[in-house]
Formats: C-alpha cells, structure tokens, sequence
C-alpha cells in the first residue's frame, strides 16, 4: 500500500521588510506529512514555526515556493477557491479554542458540517459519536463557559476532525492546560489523527509533548534544520526539560 503524502511543501519562503531590511521568517522550507502521521513543530520563539503554521492554514500566503495539499497547488488558487479549499480539506484547532460561546459543544462541532452544507442526520450522529469518544458524552449540551479548558479543547479538536479533513492543524493546543490534561488531549488527538488517516501537524513549545508523534520537524531562524523520525531521539527529545 502506497502513503499518500497528504500535504508537501517545496522551497517555501516568507519574507518581511523592515526598517533594518528584509526579514526571511520562513526560509526555503520543504517538507512532506503522509495521510496518518502526526508531526510535531517545534523551535525557540522567533523560529518561523507560527508563521509556517499561517501558510500551511492557506491563511497566508508566502513570497515564494508551493505548498500542496492533496496535490493540489495553493499558489494557483484564487481567493475564493483558497478558502473552499481551506474550509473542505483543512482542520484548525487553536490555542485560544475560538469556540462560538452561544452554542453547545455539540452546536459547536456540528458548526463545520454546517459550513460544508454537510450537516445531515448522519453528521448530527458523527458529532455526537466523536465528542463520546473524546469523553464529552455528557457535555454535549454544555456551553464553552460551562466547561473546563482540556474540555473546551477537546470539543475544538472534535471541530477541526468531524468534517473528515485531509490536514489538521494544532497551534499551542496545550498552552492553557495543566500537564496532565495536556497529555490527555495530546495522546487522543494523536490517536484520532491515526485512526483516521489524516495528516496532523502541532505547534508546541512544550516538548513533552513530542512523545505523541510520530517525527519532529525542528525550525531556528526561519529554516527546517532538523528532523528527528527515530523513536530513541524523540523520546530524549520529549524528556528533556523545557
């Protein structure tokens, strides 16, 4: 069976002026995620990592190289075509959650089916389905104000998969959570990222949480300068302190 590489990026750059010149913040970055690999992002603030996650989201577009998801080319879509691309095949799960405060968490998965005009009986069940397996089952009436933070980010990574995504996007998903809840929902979002086939990337400065992925992209001055795929290197990686 052959993977499919899922997303794939070719010499990407992204550059800034300055008043003290040009600023290379992503600087010629290629790199591939297959269709059931979750990769960790990681690097000091500053590195690029953010704003290579901005590009990788089609929310922002880079000076120059490609970048392709399901083989297609986002440099040739225009502004119409980049956001139906971007709602249909990209899941985004953010460190502040964004979750709509006036709808349940149900309400609020169901919101990309909705998006996708995809929100049939079917979906209304997948929703459910998926908020139990993140252990939400009885919380799905509950409004984001009514639950904890690893509970509003659980129902977020249930958002960013229920639309069945080829890419999924996690910036900082533990940055508010204490360590134990950050390794709750790391493990299952890994799990669910597996489980379903989908390419998974995460953002993080918490370097524990690399024991959940299956490599680790490293980035430093806007560059890709190293990539770990050994379990070895990733676990003295993910002990090491922060």
């Amino acid at each position: 069976m052959t993977t499919m590489n899922a997303l794939e990026t070719k010499s990407v750059i992204k550059t800034y002026q300055s008043d003290s010149g040009l600023i290379s913040a992503v600087d010629d970055v290629s790199l591939t995620v297959a269709s059931g690999e979750f990769v960790a992002l990681v690097g000091p603030s500053g590195s690029g990592k953010t704003t290579m996650l901005s590009i990788l989201a089609a929310l922002l577009k880079p000076t120059s190289g490609q970048v392709l998801i399901d083989g297609v080319d986002l440099s040739g879509l225009d502004d119409f075509k980049r956001v139906n691309l971007r709602r249909e095949k990209i899941g985004f799960t953010f460190q502040a959650n964004n979750l709509v405060p006036y709808l349940s968490a149900v309400e609020n998965v169901e919101l990309m089916l909705r998006l996708n005009n995809k929100l049939d009986k079917a979906g209304k069940l997948r929703a459910r389905e998926l908020l139990a397996r993140l252990g939400l089952g009885e919380r799905l009436n509950n409004y984001p104000g009514q639950m904890s933070g690893g509970q509003q980010q659980r129902v977020a990574i249930a958002r960013a998969l229920i639309h069945n995504p080829s890419l999924v996007l996690a910036d900082e998903p533990t940055a508010s959570l204490d360590t134990e809840r950050a390794y709750q929902v790391v493990e299952t979002f890994a799990g669910l990222i597996h489980e379903q086939n989908r390419a998974g990337i995460m953002v993080t400065h918490d370097l524990r949480m690399c024991e959940f992925v299956d490599r680790v992209l490293i980035m430093k001055d806007g560059k890709l300068t190293q990539i770990l795929d050994d379990r070895a290197d990733i676990r003295k990686l993910s002990s090491a302190r922060n």
